[in-house]
This record gives C-alpha cells, sequence and structure tokens, in this order.
C-alpha cells in the first residue's frame, strides 16, 4: 500500500481549528515569554534606583537572564527533536515563569540574578520549539504570515511589560511585576490544551494512530490506513552537524550572524531605551510609552513582514526591515518632535523585534523537518550571544557619557551588517535549492 506524504499533506491542507488552536495557544505562551524578557528594561529605573547600580552592573545584572537564554536554546532546541516539542514548551514555560515569580521576592542583585539566570533557560527554550512546531503545522502558501503571527505575541508580551509598567511601579513597586507571572503559571494546563505534539516527531518514532489522529484535522486522506511517511530529506539525525552539510554552511553561518546582531539591537533597546530618554529628559510614564511604542512597532511589522514574505519571499523582506531599522535607530539621537520621534521608535520596532520573528520564519524555513528545532535553537543561540552583548554595550556607553546621536548610532550598525548577512544567506539558499531540484529531477 502506497504511504501518505506527511509533508504533501501539511502543505496543501486549508487553514482550519487545528491551526488556529496552534497559533493562538503558541501566541499566548510567547506573550508571556515576551512579557519575561521586556520585564527588565521596565523595571531597571527602579532597581538602579534602590540597588545603587552603576550603568555597567546594571548591564551585566540585565546578562544573567541573557546567558540562560543561550543555554537554553542551545540546550532545549535539538531536545525538541529527540523527546517531542510539547514536552519541551511545557518544560520551559514552567521553568521560566516560576523563576519569574520567585523574582518579586528576592532582596539582593545577586539572587535576582541567579533566578533570572534561570527563567532565561526556559524563555531560550521556548522559542525555537514554538517556532518548529508552528512551522510544521502550517499550510506552505501562507506559512511566514502564520509564524509571524504567532511570534507576535513575543511583542505583544513587551507591551504587556510597559503597560503593566506604567501602572504597577508608581503604586506597588518593581515586585509587583515579577508577582504577576504566577497568573499565566496557573493557565498553562488551559494553554497546552492546544498543542498538538509534532507529527514528524511521532511518525519517526513509529506512533502512526497518535499521528493519524492528529492529520485526520487536516485531510480526510489520513484515515485511509495507508502508512505515514515523511520525504527522505526529513529523516536525518538531529545533530548540529547536520545544520552544515547538503550546501547549508554559507546559510547557517550567515543566520548566525543575523540573530547575533538583531537580538543586539533588540536587547540593547529593550534594556536602555527608558533609561536612554530619562536622562534625555522625559519622565518615567512617557519613557515606558516609548518601549511600548517599540514592541507595538515589532508586532505590527512581523504580521505585515509576513504577509509580505509570503508574496516577495522571506530574505528581500527581511533586508528591507534591517536597512530600514538601522536607519530609523540612527536618527533616534536627532531632537526631534514627539509625534516623529514615536514614529521612528516604532519603525525601529518593526526592523529589531518584527525583524527577529522574520528570522525565526526564515530558519524554520531553510531546515528540514528532523533538524528544525535543532537549527531554530543553535541559531536563537548565537543570537543570544548578540543579546548578552548589547545591554552591556548599553552600559558602557552611557558611562562613557557619550552624546545621545553617538549612542544611537552604534546601536544602529549591526542592522548594516544584517543586510550583508542577509545577502549571504540568499546565495546559499539558491545554492540548496539548486540541489535539491536536481535531486528531485534524478
Amino acid at each position: 500500500m502506497q504511504g501518505i506524504d506527511v509533508n504533501r499533506l501539511v502543505d496543501e491542507s486549508r487553514f482550519g481549528n487545528l491551526h488556529l488552536r496552534i497559533i493562538v495557544a503558541c501566541a499566548l505562551l510567547l506573550i508571556v515569554d515576551g512579557y519575561d524578557v521586556f520585564i527588565y528594561g521596565v523595571v531597571l529605573p527602579k532597581l538602579m534606583e534602590q540597588w545603587q547600580l552603576t550603568a555597567p552592573q546594571a548591564g551585566s545584572l540585565a546578562s544573567w537572564a541573557l546567558f540562560g537564554m543561550m543555554s537554553g536554546a542551545l540546550l532545549f532546541g535539538p531536545l525538541g527533536d529527540r523527546i517531542g516539542r510539547k514536552k519541551c514548551i511545557t518544560i520551559c514555560f514552567t521553568l521560566f515563569s516560576a523563576a519569574t515569580f520567585l523574582n518579586g521576592f528576592v532582596t539582593t542583585p545577586t539572587m535576582f540574578g541567579v533566578l533570572r539566570f534561570a527563567a532565561g533557560l526556559g524563555c531560550g527554550g521556548l522559542m525555537p520549539n514554538a517556532v518548529a512546531l508552528t512551522n510544521e503545522y502550517a499550510p506552505k502558501r501562507m506559512r511566514s504570515t502564520l509564524v509571524a503571527l504567532m511570534f507576535s505575541g513575543y511583542a505583544v508580551g513587551g507591551m504587556v511589560a510597559a503597560g503593566l509598567g506604567i501602572w504597577l511601579l508608581p503604586r506597588f513597586g518593581w515586585q509587583a511585576m515579577f508577582l504577576a507571572a504566577a497568573v499565566p503559571l496557573a493557565l498553562l494546563p488551559l494553554i497546552l490544551r492546544g498543542l498538538p505534539e509534532s507529527v514528524g516527531f511521532l511518525v519517526r518514532k513509529g506512533e502512526q494512530d497518535k499521528a493519524r489522529a492528529i492529520l485526520r484535522q487536516l485531510s480526510p486522506e489520513a484515515a485511509s490506513g495507508a502508512p505515514l511517511v515523511l520525504r527522505q530529506a526529513d529523516a536525518g539525525r538531529a545533530s548540529v552537524g547536520e545544520l552544515f552539510r547538503h550546501d547549508r554552511t554559507l546559510g547557517t553561518l550567515s543566520m548566525w550572524l543575523c540573530f547575533f546582531c538583531c537580538l543586539l539591537m533588540v536587547y540593547a533597546l529593550g534594556s536602555w531605551l527608558p533609561q536612554l530618554m530619562r536622562s534625555a529628559g522625559y519622565s518615567l510614564g512617557s519613557s515606558l510609552s516609548f518601549l511600548l511604542a517599540l514592541n507595538f512597532g515589532g508586532m505590527f511589522g512581523a504580521i505585515m513582514g509576513g504577509r509580505l514574505a509570503d508574496r516577495f519571499g522571506l530574505p528581500r523582506v527581511v533586508m528591507a526591515y534591517f536597512a530600514l531599522g538601522a536607519l530609523c535607530i540612527a536618527l533616534l539621537g536627532l531632537n526631534a518632535i514627539m509625534p516623529v520621534l514615536y514614529l521612528l521608535i516604532f519603525i525601529a520596532g518593526a526592523g529589531t523585534t518584527g525583524t527577529q520573528i522574520l528570522l525565526y520564519a526564515s530558519v524554520a524555513e531553510f531546515y528540514s523537518l528532523s533538524v528544525r528545532s535543532t537549527g531554530l535553537g543553535w541559531a536563537s543561540g548565537m543570537g543570544r550571544v548578540g543579546a548578552i552583548v548589547g545591554p552591556m554595550l548599553g552600559g558602557l556607553l552611557l558611562a562613557a557619557e557619550l552624546p545621545m546621536a553617538l549612542n544611537f548610532l552604534a546601536f544602529s550598525i549591526p542592522g548594516l551588517v544584517s543586510v550583508a548577512a542577509t545577502g549571504l544567506y540568499m546565495v546559499s539558499r539558491r545554492q540548496q535549492q539548486s540541489r535539491d531540484a536536481y535531486a528531485l529531477a534524478a
């Protein structure tokens, strides 16, 4: 009996309830993830006052969570290909939510940093598995849009952090921002009900009945009783070495560089934008509203970028976003009137947080199913190195007391580097597509 091609069935499926449940569940998880990531930038001015932190000390404290994110991405990304993505998502979400909640009770910078590292482990591991799971089930014709729509929850989380900060900080102090993590932790069982396990993982493990039950929700063809099969290209081992095989080396390295530069900009702005604006004379409320605009731009930019990518291709859209984001960040140092300043921050959010979301979609598209979480995990891990450098760079720049324009100019340079790196990725992607076309013809 001829087997059912799982990849084709998913690629050609119509958008339905299963897709909607996955998008909503993963978006909710990433809202909490984004909240946890951006919370430090929100509470930073209060922490510096209470603990008498210098700018370099504050930048180093931010790096505890970022070291955790790098470790979590490298650990849980490949693990998702081995034990299942839903299991990894559950572990990661529980870890970072519990650690964030406990941070509301600490009284010393050291304990604060230790718990931020633990939260970072969970945050770093959740993203690659959530993206891989969404990408795996999304129909091919709208894959970039759905991944970007799901991942926009990350930017929404940043908006929630900034919005809650405006209301909670003056009334209840910075501790209340962390104690709020108890709410999503209690709702985790309800959120997970909408998530299926990776169908590719189930097929590779020989669990045909479980995989068939999921695929019946996409197409009646899955109920035929024929064995479910994955394409040979997706049958490789989930190892780091696979990321450099089949003409992937240039693409892998260029994506790592893009992630490094993009997350450097995301975390430099996310950690220091409120403090930079306070140094320029704006109130705490106004400074946090700038962070709100940054994340709103990231959400809007990701959704719009996903739609554009389905039409023009991800690499072209990513290059344009990086160039536009770098330009707007450089212009933030000018004494613009308030409406123009908000517009520049909005576009900068699209060119940083929004582009980060599109990069995850690019990596998910680049790698085959069996190594997708591994590829996403390692790209995210390399990006976390940039995330570590970003806040530390911001602290050093602030300590140097440079003019405001030079601070933002320094933050914009990685965007220009990323334009060139995306060009190299396009070359590698064409090579890979040519190889695949030749293999099919043979």
